[in-house]
């Protein structure tokens, strides 16, 4: 295996652990169910287990792992259930998020809004689907921002960790990316045009997108869920 002793110019700690294996669950190189080993990791990094051990620990309380005495860790599996617990939280969180962008939306957020369109439109053109996920979250963050209640964007940021695994699936095809930016647009138009109504009933549109993907998985990809008790 081949062993990583250097990250940015220093020994990697937990920290660039935990990002390294976040980024392998979140883009899908480690896949649900896949399980991993505390020695390979500590092997792969030249560290003790105890960072290792920690950086588990975290992704674990993101429900990224599944972490069960004398058993393999491994990714884990979707869970239909805390899907749409975190799909009526981020809607609920995202919908006032919206009514107050509209209202407080002035030249100053319009030209934000714009900014972030254009690298989305940048990202649509060069095919880089990647790069398009993080600045879906600046798109959301930046309407927290106009809003005036930028901690919101925490209760999004932790609902939308849960599900960005599908959300990645669903990007996979890349004829979604240009419907992702015209929801994008469209909630843009409705915040800059002091819209409120119309800007919830588009974000409401925008995130009703991911239930095609979630219905997709569920029936081609059965082991990638967890199996619901009841």
């Amino acid at each position: 295996m081949e062993q990583i002793t250097r990250l940015g110019g220093r020994r990697p700690r937990v920290d660039d652990i935990f990002d390294y294996l976040q980024d392998e669950i979140l883009s899908l190189r480690l896949r649900p169910g896949d399980k991993i080993s505390e020695a390979d990791i500590a092997a792969r990094f030249g560290v003790s287990r105890q960072p290792v051990r920690d950086a588990f620990s975290r992704l674990a309380n993101l429900d990224l792992l599944l972490i069960r005495p004398q058993r393999a860790t491994e990714v884990k599996r979707f869970s239909a259930r805390e899907i749409e617990k975190s799909r009526f939280v981020r809607a609920a969180v995202e919908t006032e998020v919206l009514r107050r962008a509209a209202r407080h939306c002035d030249a100053r957020g319009a030209t934000l809004l714009d900014a972030a369109l254009a690298r989305q439109e940048k990202a649509l053109a060069e095919k880089d689907v990647e790069g398009f996920g993080a600045l879906d979250y600046d798109f959301h963050q930046t309407l927290c921002r106009i809003a005036r209640v930028d901690y919101a964007f925490d209760v999004i940021l932790a609902e939308k960790a849960k599900v960005d695994r599908l959300c990645m699936l669903g990007l996979s095809k890349e004829h979604r990316m240009p419907e992702l930016v015209a929801d994008h647009l469209a909630i843009a138009e409705a915040v800059k045009d002091n819209d409120d109504g119309r800007a919830v009933e588009m974000g409401r549109r925008h995130l009703s997108r991911l239930d095609e993907t979630i219905r997709h998985i569920s029936e081609t990809r059965a082991t990638y869920f967890e199996l619901e008790e009841g």
